[in-house]
């Protein structure tokens, strides 16, 4: 298949209901559909969306764990010719609240989970006139229900958004302490699944196990990738490694993405060899390297399955490189490639620059850029940083590494102040202005340290006010459950530790975090996890 203007994402239901009618498209708890019933319902659920006053270029939100009814959702938004915003379900509400105001959201979606949260958001944001409930009438507690918009209302003709229209705006964590809003086109995410066509393993009709969260990019592009191929979507609200044992041996689960936090738990749950797994043959797994130890643990587990790493973040709608199965050798000389994020991924150029912007022979460390088909429109709202980031029709990634003579990548450091850990993107400026606003801190310095079941911990180095009567782990709990109240739980410090000497200083006055890091990444290979 050829990359194509003007594509859209909603011709990939409206093929594999033309072509796969009746092959099954969705499981999830008793309910299984059919890509007919799929098809039909995004048509009708869109026409629903317009019945209440939405219209063209409206932005709408999803705030709800994974389902077939989020999966419906999301096509109905593009088939109504509207835009998407996934929210991270992990957010603080005022996290949230900043999000649907930033983007004017108009409309959200939102499940049991998030009921609560509904009426407040309501409140806090402006341009939120319609929230639709992810289930039956009679569980809405008085919204509009998901189910009762399919039933009331006549499939519409598929608006057709596409090309260079916004397919959605997906947030990521923001170097100001704010979330950014990333731009991505219809052509965007066309290019992400192309890419996968091309490189990826997936076979038509596979069956693909949704773990992790649906407002991920990533997990994007396996619900895009499923359904181009075709197949059957198993859905899971959220990750549990006994119930996803559980649904790749009840379902015959071909493909499956996962962190490799995820892929430990999975490897060290109790009763994990009982199950069949021999049905996977692809295992997707990104954020960080998999220590080696797991690898090949999890690849004797899931015995039949290719193992394949992949590389990006959200602003490449995601993905830049692949470490491919055959490159995941475990003995001998190429071990080497095991560090490295692979290659880049069709229609996708990458090159290492210095800090001029000068291209680096390989072997030399600089900054990772991209360019393609699948870079981002640029962040919302924010045109200085969206100029800083994109250049001369490259992206710069933030990230530090350097390409080997057969065309590897590596990452071995970050050149912006974030921290990785369990599969998501947390910058230091978020956590240190959460931490900041405690009574007891006079000064405060985050920075990612390894941590052997997520990849990084959060680490908060405090300087405390003179006089403060809180000791101890009282005073460490206080300082958490303060932060708790401001930003999602995974951002956090998970480990807190105190100092009295000022931090050291550059010659800007800029805090520097590369001396403040070196204890805990002594004797590492990588400044990053």
């Amino acid at each position: 298949m050829m990359l194509a203007q003007g594509y859209r994402m909603t011709q990939l239901v409206k093929r594999a209901a033309a072509e796969n009618g009746t092959g099954t498209s969705t499981i999830m708890d008793d309910r299984t559909r059919t890509w007919d019933e799929t098809c039909d319902r995004v048509a009708r659920l869109a026409a629903g969306l317009h019945s209440m006053g939405v219209t063209r270029g409206c932005r709408i939100a999803i705030l709800a764990l994974n389902s077939d009814r989020y999966f419906e959702a999301l096509f109905a938004i593009w088939w109504a010719g509207c835009e998407v915003v996934p929210v991270n379900t992990r957010w603080a509400a005022a996290e949230v609240a900043y999000s649907l105001n930033d983007a004017s959201v108009n409309t959200i979606f939102f499940d049991a989970v998030f009921a609560q949260m509904v009426p407040e958001l309501t409140r806090d944001c402006g341009a939120l006139n319609h929230a639709v409930f992810l289930g039956a009438e009679n569980e809405a507690g008085g919204a509009i229900a998901h189910d009762q918009l399919i039933a009331d209302n006549t499939p519409m003709i598929d608006a057709s958004q596409s090309g260079e229209e916004l397919a959605g705006v997906l947030y990521t964590g923001g170097t100001t302490g704010f979330p950014k809003g990333v731009m991505l086109t219809h052509t965007n995410l066309w290019a992400n699944t192309q890419s996968v066509f091309t490189d990826f393993y997936l076979k038509t009709g596979c069956c693909g196990l949704h773990v992790a969260p649906m407002f991920h990019a990533a997990d994007l592009v396996q619900s895009l990738t499923v359904t181009a191929k075709m197949g059957t979507h198993v859905f899971l609200p959220s990750f549990n490694p006994e119930t996803t044992l559980k649904a790749i041996h009840h379902h015959k689960v071909t493909c499956v993405l996962m962190v490799p936090a995820m892929i430990k738990m999975v490897l060290e749950h109790h009763g994990s060899a009982d199950y069949d797994l021999s049905s996977v043959e692809t295992v997707m797994y990104g954020a960080s390297p998999i220590p080696e130890v797991v690898l090949r643990g999890a690849m004797e587990l899931f015995h039949n399955a290719g193992f394949l790493q992949v590389y990006g973040q959200t602003e490449l709608a995601p993905i830049a490189t692949l470490l491919k199965p055959e490159d995941h050798v475990l003995d001998g000389p190429l071990t080497m490639q095991l560090r490295s994020c692979g290659k880049a991924v069709s229609f996708t150029e990458m090159a290492i620059v210095d800090e001029q912007g000068v291209p680096q022979p390989d072997g030399v460390q600089g900054e990772i850029i991209v360019r393609g088909p699948g870079v981002m429109r640029g962040y919302l709202n924010k045109p200085d940083q969206t100029a800083a980031t994109l250049k001369n029709g490259w992206l710069y990634t933030g990230d530090g590494g350097y390409r080997d003579k057969n065309g590897f990548y590596y990452v071995s450091d970050r050149m912006k102040d974030m921290i990785v850990t369990g599969g998501e993107n947390v910058y230091s400026t978020e956590v240190e202005n959460a931490v900041m606003g405690h009574k007891a801190v006079a000064g405060v310095a985050v920075i990612g340290i390894p941590d052997d079941e997520w990849g990084e911990a959060v680490h908060a180095i405090i300087i405390l006010k003179d006089g403060t009567k809180l000791k101890g782990d009282d005073l460490i709990k206080s300082i958490k459950d303060h932060c708790k109240e401001q930003i999602a739980g995974y951002k956090c410090p998970k480990s807190i530790s105190f100092r009295k000497e000022p931090f050291p200083l550059s010659g800007a006055n800029k805090v520097l975090k590369t001396e403040l890091r070196k204890p805990f990444w002594d004797g590492q290979t990588r400044g990053v996890n």
